[in-house]
């Protein structure tokens, strides 16, 4: 492949910040056609520039990940669970829900180390039979209640 030309550069700078940004807006940014912008992209692709998509988690605003854990338990209600969640200062929320999940857990924490740390204490609970975590990536839409 030819040395990356001005296009191609803001093509990565452009994917680098929006991996997921569709290719019709990729195009109409960098003022090429369509099908140009994705011969440019399959040949950064093929020459192992572009190794992939994926999601960079980094802190959440304020220093903080936010985080959902999807709880299920053994047996509901468990309220020796609900007692030892109270005892986490970085559980935000608790809801009871209907459905396979019993627990949808809210954390805030400062770290990723914190989160797994968070996550393993609350999964080892003899009340607890499955956790699952789903970690915020951004908030799109967020209501105050009033």
């Amino acid at each position: 492949m030819k040395e990356p030309d001005a296009k191609d550069r803001e093509i990565l700078g452009i994917l680098s910040k929006e991996a997921r940004i569709p290719l019709k807006t990729l195009a109409g940014r960098i003022g090429l056609s369509r099908s140009a912008t994705s011969e440019r992209v399959a040949q950064l692709e093929k020459a192992g520039v572009i190794r992939g998509y994926r999601a960079d988690i980094g802190q959440m605003g304020e220093g903080l990940v936010c985080a959902f854990l999807l709880v299920t338990l053994v047996r509901t209600p468990s309220l020796g669970i609900l007692d030892e969640l109270a005892r986490y200062p970085d559980v935000r929320r608790v809801s009871s829900v209907s459905g396979q999940l019993d627990l949808v857990v809210e954390v805030e924490v400062p770290s990723i180390d914190r989160l797994n740390t968070l996550r393993d204490l609350i999964a080892s609970h003899q009340g607890v039979d499955d956790l699952t975590t789903a970690i915020v990536l951004r908030r799109d839409i967020e209501r105050m209640a009033g």
